[in-house]
């Protein structure tokens, strides 16, 4: 019952002068927010079904719609805001926890925002990346603590299991379940034409993908969905994941009603069956329990992999990172507060975890001064929106930087956030097959690739800008970087100086 007392969110504004009565909108929303009166012969809505994908104002041949905010709203109230009032009239009316999907929008600080770069300019000449050598290539995995040769005073080239990556960026964990065939296909198709990887996230692997291996991180949680041998020997690195920036200290959770056909199969559970990861993987209450697992992977797939630990952005990031670096992981990912997820419980979405900027700076900071941060490559994550952040993050200390909300964007998702739903009306997130087949891997994959490179494109010019040429140049190199805006402690933590300074 409290739940009507909820006034809808949006009004769909639909002008009946154009409107042609085609049924475009109403075969193509999934929520069932139009219908037809064949009585009234007029289009109806339903308001408070619709969610704002805009789905329907795209597809309209005719324009006719709009789906606008609905002014009216509750009195103002600084402490009492809108979205509080709504949520205790949901709790109230189901008794259950709140979810949400996608990042948190919360106007807490972007420091990518407040982070400025700095330009060569006279002294230092800049440099023209259309007609000079630029290098965006980068190594993942473990460095040599020094050159070392054979008795015959050859040096030794063999190095520890290394990712290669042709530009500092990835495709992030999203699971299959999470996101629809189409959605991983476009994902793995396009990290191959890159030259880059994509994560599988904890839902094992479509056995169609077997194929992009070498272009897959796999990844290990602690409900080892979909998690053999084979699975382990497909990917070129292991992941395990003992925590996520959407929901630190939470556990996944898959719904049944996603859990059908290959999904099912894939993550070897019964259809139907909640597929939930416990927060805590069991056998891990140590770094010297992670060491385990990560040898124990190791060990499994002959060392010839490198293993990635990935942790959610938490206030002891630094000290938990060292103890990461010291377990025999090849590399660091850390995701921070802003990052995105298929579902989360709504106050951990929008109160737990910090800044991935100031993790990152925070972690680069601590591994270097205990003389290891060779011993790993860090890889961050969470609300990666553009190239300048990218580079940015590369000037604070990560090797490469994760991103999967951007990528879903190039797929045509429109932050509606409602994937816990699974009524995806582009195709994304979703198992509806009549939704699923809305995204055209072929198409999704090139948009993935346009979108990388064009991000390569402005690496490159940014760094150009700097009178840097290339991506190890760049690693650490915080004189790059001036704030705005910001603190003296911030400052401190992210290790960059004022403007004007």
């Amino acid at each position: 019952m409290g739940i009507d007392y909820i006034v809808p969110e949006f009004e769909v504004d639909r002008n009946e002068q154009r409107c042609i009565h085609c049924r475009v909108c109403e075969c193509q929303c999934a929520n069932e927010v139009h219908s037809y009166s064949k009585e009234a012969g007029i289009m109806l809505s339903d308001e408070t079904r619709c969610v704002n994908c805009q789905r329907c104002v795209s597809l309209c041949p005719t324009r006719a719609l709009k789906i606008v905010k609905n002014p009216c709203s509750f009195r103002e109230n600084a402490n009492w805001q809108p979205d509080l009032i709504k949520e205790v009239y949901r709790q109230a009316s189901t008794g259950g926890v709140l979810l949400s999907s996608m990042g948190t929008p919360k106007p807490y600080p972007v420091y990518w925002d407040r982070i400025l770069i700095n330009a060569s300019q006279v002294t230092n000449p800049s440099i023209d990346p259309l007609r000079e050598p630029m290098e965006t290539k980068v190594f993942l995995g473990k460095r040599p603590e020094k050159i070392s040769r054979d008795p015959e005073g050859n040096l030794i080239t063999k190095l520890p299991p290394q990712i290669t990556l042709s530009m500092p960026v990835m495709f992030s964990a999203m699971s299959y379940g999470s996101i629809s065939y189409n959605a991983h296909a476009s994902l793995a198709r396009a990290a191959t034409k890159l030259g880059i990887l994509y994560n599988t996230g904890e839902g094992g692997l479509h056995e169609d993908f077997y194929r992009y291996g070498p272009n897959t991180i796999v990844q290990v949680a602690s409900g080892r969905f979909g998690v053999h041998e084979g699975y382990l020997e497909a990917g070129a690195a292991i992941e395990i994941k003992m925590g996520q920036g959407a929901k630190p200290g939470i556990g996944g959770h898959l719904p049944g009603a996603k859990i059908v056909g290959d999904v099912s199969r894939t993550r070897m559970i019964p259809e139907g069956t909640d597929a939930i990861s416990p927060a805590p993987h069991h056998d891990i209450y140590s770094i010297e329990d992670l060491r385990q697992l990560v040898y124990s992977l190791k060990e499994a797939t002959n060392y010839e992999k490198p293993v990635i630990v990935k942790v959610a952005a938490v206030h002891n990031i630094a000290a938990i990172a060292s103890g990461i670096a010291r377990s025999g992981a090849d590399i660091i990912a850390i995701d921070g507060f802003r990052g995105g997820t298929g579902a989360a419980p709504t106050r951990i979405r929008d109160n737990v975890g910090i800044p991935i900027e100031l993790a990152l700076a925070s972690v680069d900071r601590r591994l270097r001064d205990e003389g290891i941060r060779g011993n790993v490559s860090l890889v961050v994550g969470g609300s990666i929106r553009c190239a300048s952040d990218v580079v940015k993050a590369i000037a604070l200390g990560a090797d490469a930087c994760y991103i999967a909300t951007a990528a879903l964007l190039a797929l045509g998702c429109h932050l509606c956030r409602t994937c816990h739903s699974g009524k995806c009306n582009w195709g994304i997130a979703t198992q509806r097959p009549d939704l699923v087949k809305r995204l055209n891997p072929d198409i999704g994959s090139e948009r993935l690739v346009n979108l990388m490179n064009a991000w390569r494109h402005e690496i490159m010019e940014l760094m150009g800008g700097m009178g840097i040429n290339s991506i190890e140049a760049l690693k650490g190199n915080r004189l790059m970087l001036r704030g705005v805006g910001l603190s003296g402690k911030e400052l401190e933590i992210l290790g960059i100086s004022h403007a004007g300074e």
